[in-house]
């Protein structure tokens, strides 16, 4: 079964190297090097990974992983001559899973496309696997058990990111970087108090949560 990529590179050269390579091991990959395109491509169909640089014209890709992770929960691989680690620190903390530097093999992207595939396997639910939870994101509505919750426009942004990803660990920074009602890192106590109200709504606290996790000095985990 053929995989599907989208690459955002401008870099034709590396790109034209990666697309062959990848070829070989049934990975379709489709390159745009405007960074704009390659947004708008994200909403004509749907990809099991992207590939994204980080210096492109027009749109540094930091800002394009946040765009895309606050409407979008496919699987980012950052590719970057940037190897600052405060470059690093800061894509993955806006929702990459995963941060190569260039130069590298083709090989070893190869091997972190299939590893972040796997994880992402693993962590989301079968479609046949019945959830607690359901969520409309064109309502922007979220039922419980079949039950429809009363959010408020944080609550809802903040527990439909920890349905997108359930099983994984959203960071603090990556839950307030990707809501409209929360935007920086001084607002960290307003999350704790989104989440407490959440959890109240779902019938939980903080001592006896079965479904939203505290990951001591990281973020949060929903289980289903």
């Amino acid at each position: 079964m053929e995989i599907e990529l989208l690459m955002i590179e401008d870099d034709l050269e590396l790109a034209g190297i990666l697309l062959d390579f990848l070829k070989r091991y049934n990975i379709k990959v489709t390159n745009y090097d405007d960074p704009y395109l390659g947004i708008s491509a994200l909403n004509l169909k749907k990809y099991a990974l992207l590939i994204l640089d980080l210096s492109l014209p027009g749109m540094d890709g930091l800002e394009i992983c946040k765009e895309i992770r606050a409407k979008n929960d496919i699987p980012i691989i950052i590719s970057s001559a940037r190897g600052d680690l405060e470059d690093k620190i800061i894509g993955l903390e806006l929702g990459a899973d995963d941060y190569l530097p260039k130069p590298y093999e083709p090989k070893e992207l190869y091997a972190r496309i299939m590893s972040v595939l796997r994880r992402y396997k693993r962590t989301f639910q079968n479609e046949d696997t019945p959830s607690v939870f359901r969520l409309n994101e064109q309502g922007r509505t979220i039922f419980f058990h079949d039950n429809l919750l009363n959010l408020t426009q944080a609550e809802y942004e903040i527990l439909a990111q920890l349905i997108h990803k359930q099983g994984c660990v959203l960071s603090r920074t990556e839950l307030i970087n990707n809501t409209n009602t929360l935007s920086d890192e001084s607002e960290n106590r307003s999350l704790d108090v989104i989440i407490s109200r959440i959890r109240s709504k779902l019938g939980e606290n903080s001592k006896d949560s079965k479904h939203i996790h505290s990951v001591r000095g990281i973020g949060y985990r929903l289980e289903s």
